[in-house]
């Protein structure tokens, strides 16, 4: 009681005390960061900010929706997916105002017609099925609360109306003109017949060669638009999983055995031994499996390919009763019981599909009525019945089926995974039984191709786990590595440990993927973090895998490639141009013979080359050689050319020019061809020449 008087009499005291520790501790943290406010913009694009809020709405948006593969993106891939919609509508959009590109109340509705979730959509279509203007205006006039789902489509709409007008503008501008057409008829045409030497670099070895990280340093600098480099952190690491120890499988090892056998264990209620039924005598094999497995019982039927290769014949040649194990298949140590096998579990089947316009699945590659369909599938029926070898012919042309690719073969399945009537002939008929079912996707011309014997297996499986010691322990010795490794130098505590030091990551910003560890976004956001310094340690917690200790070894700053990351980029191009410097020193001479013969070679013939198809019969493309050609005078040798695979030396024997033509269309049309391609280089040209500062790392 006296201790309780005492603490109330000083209690002003004690909330004094706190207050000021805690007033310190907000100063202390307004100093270290020198009284700045966090900035609110994820970045900038041409000196536009992106403010946070309407960004972070965005990629919620965007993280709701299943990408192309049906999986829902990550924050960070949704966060990736919106910075670069923020960035080409940023750029995009100021092409439009430069140009004076408007749009038009029609061209939105044609623009908002184009998406199904309108165009198609039941509430804004007529009694003919057509896209009706006004009953959309009305829905959204008697929906007032859907009003930023419309300003959200009407935006899009905008852009993308725009974008169909900007896109015409270029398509017009990128003109072809008759000149251009004569110079590629005459490029593909005009041909050039020349003698050659040819001193190939490979002909002196590569070890001869050195190049170091000045000359790589200096080519990378001469050609800085083609080796630019983001900004990276690497950050190299240790592991310590957090897996089961010896002691956790054999008390795994323990409890199957129980299992197997039957076990007597103390009944903490009853206070007497109970003896437990045993896997070998279970009289309700699913019911002792759903009570004891952490893997659910499975009754369909397995074909032998589909078990575990490792216990594939094992199990699939077990009687029916006999039990094997245990085994540890993965992360499991498991019991597996025979319930019997059957014979033609699994079935192989090939078709050809027949539909016709308006029945439900794939759309026919023609039009017919069902009538029609079934002339052709019976048609195709008689085809194959008189020459079986011609089904995947007949899949390939006529199916209209996605599996007409693979010649209408459909895998192995198992039963009443196909349409009934498909189901009922495959699995009623023999292997090589060919016929035709209709189904609600149309006429199928079935082909039985193979049939698989499957086992039944009942299974009790138990998780090999790493106990609360085991966890405990690696927590223990990931501390204390991270406390060590703060001190003293990461690779000399983790030999000690006998521990493995992984190679550096490089990771980006917005990188999330942190090597065989998987996606660890905290990582890579603590190495980006201003506090962190290189040669900072800290320990990071990763569920289902243990700790990684890791460690900020470099930052490299935004600008040019290090002569490390472009090494192997570049070194062999300025390993033949030092090549070439050597072969150049012997490659004098008035006559080709003689420079053949200083360089213990032969002439070789060029016939007909066209710049067009610069290649040299088995040596490949040599532009620089046949432009060389084409731009020499006859008999006369050139001086030595460094072309793609080695120095060579010419000398023109004779042009033939292509005769003219009245008009050069075909090759105008070919070039229009390339030119329409122009819309889609306009996005990373602007890109290039944007000045844009990203700052997502900081949010995310």
């Amino acid at each position: 009681m006296a201790v309780l008087s005492n603490i109330r009499k000083r209690s002003a005291l004690l909330i004094g005390i706190i207050a000021f520790a805690l007033l310190a501790f907000i100063v202390q943290d307004l100093f270290s960061n020198g009284f700045k406010s966090q900035s609110n913009e994820v970045g900038s694009i041409n000196g536009k900010d992106i403010a946070f809020d309407d960004f972070r709405i965005k990629v919620a948006n965007t993280e709701k929706n299943p990408g192309q593969n049906g999986q829902t993106p990550t924050t960070i891939q949704a966060a990736e997916q919106v910075w670069n919609q923020e960035i080409a509508v940023a750029l995009i959009s100021d092409q439009f105002e430069k140009a004076g590109i408007k749009t038009t109340d029609k061209h939105l509705i044609d623009n908002l017609k184009k998406d199904q979730n309108i165009g198609q959509n039941p509430a804004f279509l007529n009694e003919l099925g057509k896209f009706d203007l006004n009953k959309f205006k009305e829905y959204f006039k008697s929906n007032p609360q859907q009003k930023e789902f419309l300003e959200s489509k009407e935006k899009d709409a905008e852009i993308n109306s725009k974008f169909a007008i900007y896109s015409t503008l270029i398509k017009a501008g990128m003109y072809t003109t008759a000149a251009e057409g004569k110079f590629k008829y005459e490029m593909e045409t005009n041909k050039v017949n020349f003698d050659y030497v040819a001193v190939p670099y490979s002909s002196i070895k590569d070890s001869d060669v050195k190049v170091t990280d000045a000359d790589i340093l200096e080519y990378v600098k001469k050609n800085e638009k083609r080796y630019k480099a983001e900004e990276t952190r690497e950050i190299e690491y240790v592991l310590i999983e957090d897996k089961p120890s010896k002691a956790d499988q054999d008390e795994v090892k323990a409890k199957i055995d129980g299992l197997l056998n039957g076990s007597i264990v103390f009944n903490t209620q009853t206070k007497v031994n109970d003896t437990l039924p045993s896997f070998k005598n279970a009289t309700n094999v699913a019911e002792f499996v759903g009570a004891n497995s952490e893997v659910p019982y499975d009754s369909t039927y397995v074909a032998k390919q589909d078990l575990p290769a490792q216990f594939a014949d094992a199990l699939y040649n077990l009687p029916a009763g006999e039990i094997y194990g245990p085994y540890i298949n993965g992360n499991y140590y498991s019991l597996s019981k025979s319930m019997g096998k059957k014979s033609g579990a699994k079935a192989k089947a090939s078709h050809v599909l027949i539909s016709w316009e308006g029945i439900q699945g794939p759309t026919p590659k023609e039009k017919r009525t069902k009538e029609e369909a079934k002339v052709k599938a019976d048609a195709i029926l008689a085809r194959v019945l008189a020459n079986p070898g011609s089904f995947m012919m007949e899949a390939l042309t006529n199916s209209d089926d996605s599996s007409a690719q693979q010649g209408g073969d459909l895998g192995y399945f198992g039963p009443n995974q196909m349409v009934k009537p498909f189901n009922d002939f495959v699995f009623n008929n023999s292997i090589g039984k060919i016929g035709l079912v209709e189904s609600e996707f149309g006429y199928h011309i079935i082909n039985v191709t193979d049939k698989q014997d499957a086992v039944r297996l009942a299974t009790v499986a138990v998780k090999i786990e790493p106990s609360e010691t085991t966890t405990n322990t690696m927590y223990t010795k990931a501390t204390k590595f991270e406390m060590d490794a703060n001190e003293k130098d990461f690779a000399a505590v983790a030999k000690a440990e006998k521990l493995t030091v992984n190679p550096a990551i490089k990771a980006k910003p917005m990188d999330e993927a942190f090597g065989a560890v998987g996606n660890q976004r905290q990582i890579i956001k603590w190495a980006y973090d201003k506090k962190t310094s290189v040669g900072d340690v800290k320990r990071f917690e990763v569920v289902n895998v243990g700790n990684v200790i890791a460690r900020l070894k470099k930052v490299n700053e935004k600008g040019l490639m290090t002569a490390e990351d472009a090494r192997p980029l570049v070194e062999g191009i300025i390993k033949n141009k030092k090549k070439a410097e050597k072969i150049m020193t012997k490659m004098s001479g008035t006559s080709l013979e003689t420079i053949a013969k200083n360089n213990k070679t032969t002439v070789l013939n060029s016939a007909a080359s066209t710049v067009d198809n610069a290649v040299l019969p088995n040596v490949g493309m040599e532009t620089k050689v046949v432009g060389t050609a084409f731009g020499s005078a006859v008999n006369k040798v050139s001086a030595p050319i460094e072309g793609a695979s080695g120095v060579y030396v010419v000398k023109t024997k004779s042009v033939t020019k292509a005769p003219k033509l009245p008009k050069y269309d075909d090759f105008v049309n070919k070039l229009k061809g390339n030119a329409a391609q122009g819309v889609g280089r306009v996005l990373p040209a602007l890109k290039t020449n944007a000045d844009i500062k990203d700052s997502r790392v900081d949010f995310y």
